[in-house]
């Protein structure tokens, strides 16, 4: 029997299970995780026996070719959430279990390794033409490892379509526009203003980029900034001051560590989490391929959604408003005309706290697919020194780590990074609960 057969075979086998289960599947949240790891550890047939280590491959290769640790994070996020919706939608053309998100053909001969390394392979290639011949070379690798004949062309025939139908869905979308823009002056007290070592702004247009999985721009608008003289921006004020700025001897050793070892990216940092666990879970190639989708369709939204949010309420810096506070109105603030923070600060508004949205979204979205206690340790492309590990029991502490680093590095009110974390919160559930759903 040829592996084309067998698969169409296992994903016949895998629909009668899932009906014949299904009216036993349990409604509580930790149940049904613990029936899915007994479903997929099982001893029966199950479609999720296919390794999913193409897709983590692949995963590595985009991450190379938007940039690596020198990305611009807008392009790099809309790529990322291209190729692994192009690999959903091809593999699932080949047995369909999920919905899929635009490509709807059907290839059920089609060799599923082929799919994906063709689908991810068109998509960079057309994005990133610079990367040609190091992309050639990748694909070249992959496909060395498939036998060939008919189930290997189909596949490469099968990527390729399913590629083009989010490349041209994505077309004209605006996104190859100049981020960079200049700051309206102001001296009105809580408006953004330029933060030296950057006297620019940056993505603004990228506030009302194309979708992936939100209805609109502001679906999750955040509530207002608090006002200058209240109670909670007196707090977060004094608190940023004291443990955000340069050299400041509040700040404990392990909070400067973190503080750092967030810097990069989000991006880059829950892909690479994402890579972990589903290396480490052994979760199968359908399902790592929604898990990558989901979460990169997240993490592209939530870049286009709080910048949204930050530049409809456009509101300073600690930089600024520490060293502004004399025009605060607020009598409980001091100025420090010297204060500087941690680590420089983005060249964007400060409400909400992006990094804590794309850090929710991402949690949100991995929690799904590996439960609640998911630990995992790595290191980061800023960790202070270089190759620090970080070790976590469950994505929310790591989610939570990251929300506070935004403090101790000076550069976010802790009130900013509680809205970023809510926003996020929403967009992960958003968009786990209504896109590519299983089909049975």
């Amino acid at each position: 029997m040829n592996r084309p057969t067998q698969w169409i075979i296992l994903g016949l086998f895998f629909s009668i299970i899932t009906i014949s289960c299904k009216k036993n599947i349990p409604s509580d949240n930790d149940d049904i995780w613990k029936w899915k790891k007994k479903l997929v550890g099982s001893n029966r047939p199950y479609l999720d026996i296919l390794p999913n280590n193409s897709i983590i491959e692949w995963s590595n290769i985009a991450y190379e070719a938007v940039g690596g640790a020198a990305e611009n994070p807008l392009l790099a996020s809309r790529s990322h959430a291209m190729v692994h919706i192009a690999i959903h939608d091809a593999l699932n053309a080949i047995v369909p279990v999920y919905e899929h998100y635009t490509y709807n053909g059907s290839s059920p001969f089609a060799d599923p390794f082929a799919a994906v390394a063709s689908a991810a392979h068109t998509v960079l290639k057309a994005l990133w033409p610079d990367h040609a011949t190091t992309l050639d070379a990748k694909l070249a690798e992959s496909l060395a490892n498939i036998s060939d004949g008919s189930a290997k062309t189909m596949g490469i025939a099968l990527g390729i379509a399913s590629a083009n139908a989010i490349l041209a869905l994505r077309a004209g979308d605006g996104s190859d526009q100049n981020p960079i823009s200049d700051v309206p002056p102001s001296t009105v007290p809580g408006v953004y203003v330029a933060v030296p070592p950057n006297n620019f702004q940056f993505g603004v247009f990228w506030a009302t980029m194309q979708l992936f999985s939100l209805e609109t721009h502001d679906q999750f608008r955040s509530a207002p900034p608090p006002s200058l003289t209240s109670a909670t921006y007196t707090r977060d004020f004094n608190e940023v001051k004291l443990v955000g700025e340069l050299n400041s001897t509040a700040r404990t050793t392990d909070q400067s560590a973190y503080a750092a070892w967030w810097f990069e990216f989000a991006d880059i940092g829950w892909n690479r989490i994402a890579r972990i666990r589903a290396t480490s879970e052994r979760i199968g190639l359908y399902a790592t391929a929604r898990m990558f989708a989901l979460l990169n369709m997240a993490l592209a939204d939530g870049y286009t959604s709080f910048l949204n949010d930050k530049y409809f309420y456009n509101f300073w810096r600690p930089y600024t408003a520490i060293r502004a506070a004399a025009t605060d109105g607020n009598n409980n603030t001091s100025p420090d005309a010297d204060w500087e923070p941690l680590l420089p600060t983005p060249p964007i508004p400060d409400y909400p706290s992006g990094h804590c949205v794309l850090a929710n979204a991402s949690a949100t979205v991995l929690a799904y697919f590996f439960g609640p206690h998911a630990p995992f340790a790595m290191t980061s492309t800023t960790a202070v020194p270089a190759g620090a590990v970080r070790s976590f029991d469950t994505f929310k502490e790591a989610a939570d780590e990251n929300a506070d680093s935004r403090v101790m590095v000076g550069i976010h009110f802790r009130f900013a990074c509680v809205a970023g974390q809510k926003m996020g919160d929403e967009i992960g559930k958003w968009t786990v609960h209504n896109h590519l759903e299983p089909l049975h």
